[in-house]
């Protein structure tokens, strides 16, 4: 639906060619703005809702004070895997955590792991590559985002989110705390509810904005076969210059797994091709753009670092073991 109106919008009103590299830009950001915005309005509003009623403190004390051997990571892992968002969709659930104050390792484990990782990858990958390669590919991304969310919740990174997290976080807490006092019905809270979710939609459209403006800078106008060119010489340092070169891009791991294919048919090694995909939809700078709202640059260079380091690893390992 949402496509089929970015399709008129920018092909039939505008009257733009779907063939050519503006049309295409164009396109791809009315339609990741309208999804990206919509998603985050409704994701707000739901976990709005869920602050209001459920004991989120508790959870979040749950997940703080008891030991649960990393169980907590790769739940949250696992959760990201089932949801079909790509890496500036995963965006606004992120925020969401955050915003009910569930722990940032284990809600980095969710952000890692939710682009990397989705049925309809997993189902084109297999049909691509076949069932080793493919799970080897899901345990690896389960792996990523759950080793990935512990190292950072080791770093208690919680000083570096944004004032304007902080100032949601505190301003939830204190709604919570007066409706349970007060015993205010659900019709009531609702306004205040969705006032907040169109406050955080407000908060970051600038972000969001500038981010798949980028994104669709790159989807548009990137020369054809530029990547498989760069990377289709077999060398140690082809898997780190494959992540570096998939910053800029922006796509979801079901439309950037074909391109996949078509690196391995050219001959870059499969290992490095999908470093090439995880770092396109694991790290990206429409998602450096869009985090910086509720991350200062340093904690974004710490979680892309890290992310980095374990893709690059991950590539190493495929490369070794197929």
């Amino acid at each position: 639906m949402i496509q089929d109106f970015a399709d008129w919008l920018v092909y039939g009103l505008f009257g733009l060619d779907a063939t050519s590299h503006l049309g295409a830009a164009i396109n791809f950001f009315f339609y990741d703005t309208i999804k990206i915005l919509l998603l985050l309005f409704l994701i707000s509003a739901v976990m709005g809702v869920v602050n209001a009623y459920l004991p989120i403190n508790r959870l979040r004390n749950f997940l703080v004070t008891r030991k649960l051997f990393g169980f907590q990571y790769l739940l949250a892992a696992l959760f990201g895997a089932i949801t079909p968002f790509c890496s500036c969709s995963s965006i606004p659930l992120f925020i969401g955590f955050v915003k009910g104050g569930i722990p940032l390792g284990v809600t980095f484990a969710f952000l890692i792991t939710s682009p990397l990782v989705n049925e309809v990858a997993v189902a084109i990958f297999f049909a691509a590559f076949g069932l080793k390669p493919t799970l080897i590919y899901v345990v690896s991304g389960l792996v990523l985002g759950t080793v990935g969310g512990w190292v950072l919740g080791k770093f208690r990174l919680e000083r570096y989110l944004s004032p304007w997290v902080r100032q949601i976080q505190e301003q939830s807490e204190m709604e919570t705390a007066e409706w349970e006092a007060e015993n205010v019905p659900f019709l009531k809270r609702l306004p205040t509810i969705i006032k907040d979710a169109w406050g955080v939609v407000r908060g970051v459209l600038v972000y969001v904005l500038l981010g798949i403006g980028v994104g669709a800078l790159m989807h548009g106008y990137v020369p054809e076969g530029f990547f498989e060119n760069q990377l289709s010489v077999d060398k140690w340092y082809s898997v780190p210059l494959a992540v570096i070169l998939a910053v800029p891009m922006y796509a979801n791991a079901a439309g950037v797994v074909p391109v996949v294919q078509v690196f391995v048919a050219k001959g870059v090694p499969l290992g490095t091709a999908i470093a090439f995909m995880m770092a396109v939809v694991g790290l990206s700078i429409p998602e450096a753009t869009m985090l910086k709202k509720a991350m200062t640059w340093r904690l974004i260079a710490i979680f892309f670092g890290v992310v980095a380091l374990f893709i690059i690893l991950s590539g190493y390992l495929f490369n070794a073991l197929l």
